[in-house]
């Protein structure tokens, strides 16, 4: 098994050399977030020769900072965007049925209070409309609730004032995984995508963008890349990819910062998500996930530095704030936060719009050297965004060398992860994942994290229990070691950093086991990419520099600016 997946972090230069080699590609992508990931599965399901550059880790930016929901559009539908509803909805369904192991149903609360942002009667019909437009399966259908029933079903909800409330679904996802799963389904296919390899230049012919000048930041090699196209996804860095094309004038990105907290759940035992006014007009989430309650988001205009996006005081103390008035009794302080996220919208830039008024909706922008840039958007429209890109690109690839593609056929392909037997339910699926892993030895709450984690590829990580047992590896640990091991080579895992963080996602939302097991889970990485020494301290300032981001006092908002000017 060893070494043999395309997107294993052991054959990362190879893939590189190969994609060197394989000149020109159809379609070159720059950035690793969900948007690049679903242009390569797209591009590659319809036979382009495609790679994927990413200067940081798969899914490292924006696309593992979100609110980790699968939106059904509801805030649209109060801006009258009834085709963006529509569309979202039918998104939603279409990753549902593709990604089961990550797009999660989830109850929604929607609180009604006197003089808020939603009436009851309003509620009632905007729910239902909603329900209509996105397609809404009929058992999960919006409900309206007395006063009566609301507190029955959140005892610990704000009485004064309270209306009634509205129960509809939402779907609840882990971005970083769904980001990963949708690359590792590409690469599967076909496509070529390397982690750490950052563009510091465009080649050109004739004024076209024909390749980019590559370092790779593991090696410390420089490549050159050829392609036909060069598409720029790169999310919040997308206006400095066009800088160096020396293209960025007219439209530009507006970023906006979102951050989000976690504590235990004990001290936030809500029992279902809710959605929620603030006194300032805007909504908050509260998510219970497990043994933990994430509370998000903020939405605040943001020119600090694009790699480190920070939470502020301002930014802790409103969430804060917005939790406490809405659940009185919990009575939250700065003490009880257990870790954050912050995470950056790179939005376009409109004229006379506050950050919450800018539209999601995604761009695309063509520069005189024909580099494509996608921007904007949002998580769930991921899919329709890459197909609108390959679309293009497939058009000009037809005009120039005759030849036709297929037209967009990722709504019918199941994400790596989400693979079941014929005629088997996913949920009857998951169970029995579980009762095989434990009959292997696995014990059962591992298991049921790595099929939460992974779905059907948890059995693949199961598989690897023997090796890891052959090698002498504590027992106790040899769950662990068979999970890096398939993480590093089936998941281009690089540094300790980013199994803690965005395979696993220990460091979100279980940050004593992350602290528990970095030490091990840096040796065991040293050892199974056979690291030189340089390389072993270059992976623990890295480790050490997520640990730090984590326990760092947050500043105030003039000393961020201060920082960065």
């Amino acid at each position: 098994m060893e070494g043999k997946s395309s997107f294993s972090a052991k054959r990362r230069e190879t893939v590189l050399k190969a994609m060197e080699q394989e000149t020109p590609l159809d379609l070159l992508v720059i950035g690793g977030g969900i948007t690049g990931a679903g242009i390569a599965l797209d591009a590659a399901t319809r036979g382009m020769r495609v790679g994927v550059l990413e200067k940081n880790d798969f899914g490292s930016g924006t696309s593992s900072r979100s609110t980790k929901l699968i939106h059904g559009g509801l805030r649209y539908l109060k801006q009258g965007d009834v085709k963006l509803v529509q569309e979202v909805g039918r998104e939603r369904a279409i990753l549902y049925k593709n990604a089961p192991h990550l797009v999660v149903p989830a109850p929604m609360l929607l609180p009604v209070y006197k003089g808020g942002t939603y009436g009851y009667l309003a509620t009632s019909i905007g729910l239902y409309v909603y329900d209509w437009l996105a397609g809404v399966a009929r058992k999960e259908r919006r409900k309206m609730l007395s006063r009566k029933q609301t507190m029955e079903l959140e005892p610990l909800l704000k009485k004064d004032g309270l209306k009634g409330g509205g129960l509809y679904f939402e779907y609840r996802t882990d971005d970083a995984r769904l980001t990963l799963d949708i690359m590792k389904t590409a690469c599967q296919r076909g496509a070529k995508a390397i982690n750490y390899t950052e563009v510091t230049d465009f080649v050109y012919e004739n004024g076209r963008a024909a390749g980019v000048t590559v370092h790779d930041r593991i090696s410390g090699r420089h490549h050159e890349i050829r392609a036909k196209h060069i598409v720029n996804a790169a999310g919040p860095w997308a206006d400095e990819i066009r800088s160096i094309d020396g293209s960025l004038k007219g439209k530009r990105l507006f970023l906006t910062k979102g951050v989000h907290l976690v504590v235990d759940s004990h001290r936030l035992p809500v029992h279902q998500a809710a959605y929620f006014d603030t006194p300032d007009g805007r909504m908050v989430f509260v998510i219970p996930r497990g043994h933990i309650t994430y509370i998000g988001t903020t939405d605040t205009a943001y020119s600090a530095s694009i790699d480190q996006p920070r939470m502020t005081q301002e930014d802790r103390d409103y969430l804060i704030r917005a939790v406490n008035a809405m659940f009185p009794a919990v009575k939250l302080t700065e003490r009880d936060i257990r870790s954050h996220w912050a995470g950056l919208r790179p939005l376009i830039y409109e004229e006379g719009k506050g950050p919450s008024e800018l539209s999601r909706k995604d761009e695309i922008f063509i520069s005189d050297s024909q580099l494509i840039t996608i921007a904007g958007g949002k998580l769930t429209g991921f899919r329709k965004m890459a197909e609108k890109v390959v679309d293009l690109v497939a058009g000009r690839l037809q005009q120039s060398g005759g030849k036709a593609y297929p037209s967009c056929s990722t709504d019918k392909i199941t994400i790596s992860g989400g693979e079941r037997p014929e005629g088997v339910s996913y949920e009857d699926w998951k169970r029995q994942m579980i009762q095989d892993g434990i009959a292997a030895g696995v014990d059962g709450q591992t298991m049921q994290e790595w099929v939460d984690l992974y779905g059907s590829n948890a059995l693949r990580i199961v598989k690897r229990l023997p090796e890891s047992a052959r090698l002498n590896i504590p027992p106790q640990l040899q769950w662990l070691h068979a999970q890096l091991t398939y993480s590093v080579e089936e998941e281009m895992t690089v540094t300790p950093a980013d199994f803690l963080r965005l395979r696993s996602g220990w460091s979100y939302f279980n940050l004593a086991k992350a602290e528990k097991y970095r030490n091990i889970v840096e040796k065991m990485m040293n050892d199974l990419l056979d690291l030189q020494p340089e390389q072993k301290e270059a992976q623990l300032a890295m480790l050490n520099q997520l640990f730090r981001q984590l326990h760092e006092l947050p500043v105030n908002e003039q000393q961020l600016q201060s920082m960065t000017s």
